[in-house]
This record gives structure tokens, sequence and C-alpha cells, in this order.
């Protein structure tokens, strides 16, 4: 058999390639991606990221929750804000603050599923 556009040489052996067809995710998408990961790699943004998985909580609760000073939390909060990972809500004087929507909830969930794994 002879290499055509559906086979692949890996280590001199040919094979039908499961990736023919495949195009990879443009530039602009895996920039916005990488974008986001950098911003759930902050172990204090994610531990702040896994109490609003749990329920829309304000600034203050976060601030109780989290054992940590107001201006910090809300510097966390902006910068996640700022890349679409938490939305808002306001009612009267307070401002609810939740994951943006079920992508960054999975996210969040798989991440920390994965880290409770114990290691092998």
């Amino acid at each position: 058999m002879s290499l055509n556009e559906e086979e692949i040489g890996c280590l001199g052996e040919p094979h039908v390639s499961a990736l023919v067809g495949l195009l990879p995710a443009d530039e602009k998408t895996c920039s916005r991606a990488a974008s986001i990961f950098r911003a759930l790699g902050d172990l204090s943004r994610l531990r702040l990221l896994s109490l609003l998985a749990k329920q829309e909580m304000c600034v203050t609760e976060l601030t109780e929750c989290l054992q940590d000073n107001l201006p910090a939390i809300s510097q966390r909060l902006k910068l996640l804000r700022a890349e679409r990972i938490v939305a808002t809500r306001r009612q009267g004087k307070h401002i609810f603050y939740r994951l943006a929507d079920s992508h960054v909830a999975h996210l969040i969930a798989n991440g920390l599923a994965h880290g409770e794994e114990p290691d092998e």
C-alpha cells in the first residue's frame, strides 16, 4: 500500500491517520483560550472561582469566605470579569458575581476534579 493523503508515516510505518481533514483552531481563538487559562492559573483566583461555582456571591461574602481583604478580592474579580470568566448582577447597592457560563463552570469543575485525583 502506498502513502496517500489518508495515510501518514510514523517512525517509518505508514498507517491511516485519524487527523486527516482536521485543522487547528485559529490563532485568535487559541490566544483567547490562553488568556482564560492564565487567569485560571492563579491559586487565589481559582479559590474564588470554586466558591462562585457553588453559588452567586457578593464581594463581602467572598471576602468573608476567603478571609482576604476587599481590595484584593475586587482586583481579582476585575480581572476575571475582563476575561469574561465571571458575570455580574446588580440588586440595589449590591453586585453579585457568578460564573459567566456553563463553559467556565465545566472548566472549573473539571480542573478541581482533576486536582483531587491521587498521584500515581
